[in-house]
């Protein structure tokens, strides 16, 4: 059982799913989601989600934010990718992307309820553990590339450029 990055072979490492993560920035706020199912459920997470055959990162991004909170991001950058290796065996690679527009008004759907949070006042305690390592880097417009090691929703180890 792996329990650090350095015991993964990332080389040939595969991943069960292949997600997106979205992070509307607007005003100095950024729009995140109270996630209802899924992976994460209940925690404050960005809209996003995986992939569906024959879809780009890209497009996945923006009908995963379309679905979960009703807006249509515009201004889409993309900013890096995560890996992330479960103890239980599950892993996920993760697409960030930042837009810096939007069409519409978020609305709660059947996944997530939407709120806006300052950049400067994110709720890292109702979040995962990572994201304090990356998130704010991100909504900076910056690229990250990372690596994690998760036990449930404990994050063991980590590796992030």
């Amino acid at each position: 059982m792996a329990t650090t990055v350095r015991d993964i072979d990332w080389a040939s490492w595969a991943p069960k799913d292949v997600a997106t993560l979205l992070f509307v920035v607007h005003e100095g706020r950024v729009l995140l989601i109270r996630k209802k199912r899924g992976l994460g459920a209940g925690k404050i997470n960005g809209p996003g989600g995986r992939l569906e055959p024959g879809e780009t990162p890209l497009e996945a991004a923006i009908r995963e934010v379309e679905e979960e909170v009703c807006v249509t991001p515009r201004l889409v950058e993309h900013l890096g990718e995560l890996r992330f290796q479960f103890v239980d065996g599950y892993g996920l690679h993760a697409h960030l992307f930042r837009a810096s527009a939007f069409d519409g008004d978020p609305r709660e759907t059947d996944e997530a309820v939407p709120h806006w949070f300052a950049i400067d006042a994110l709720p890292f305690d109702e979040m995962w553990a990572d994201d304090r390592l990356w998130l704010p880097r991100v909504l900076a417009g910056e690229r990250v590339v990372g690596r994690f090691v998760f036990d449930g929703d404990a994050m063991l180890d980590h590796e992030l450029s």
